[in-house]
């Protein structure tokens, strides 16, 4: 293999790799979008975790109690 096909191969697996990366990135983008959207996770209450980070501080949401939890065998 010559080295102009080479750059020619290298170039197309960089063009291939980045569009990979990018459909990637935006479709995680959109889903986030559409979940803050449509009520199913609250993100910003996420964000605000960053300033408010105290040990007082309530816990963003509350645990699921299961049956199998609370019923442990010792």
């Amino acid at each position: 293999m010559d080295y102009e096909t080479l750059v020619t191969v290298q170039g197309y697996a960089k063009f291939f790799l980045i569009l990979a990366v990018f459909i990637i990135f935006y479709s995680y983008a959109y889903s986030i979008y559409k979940r803050d959207k449509s009520g199913e996770r609250d993100f910003e209450k996420y964000s605000k975790l960053v300033h408010d980070d105290a040990d007082v501080s309530t816990p963003l949401e509350d645990r699921k109690k299961d049956k199998d939890i609370d019923n442990k065998e010792t």
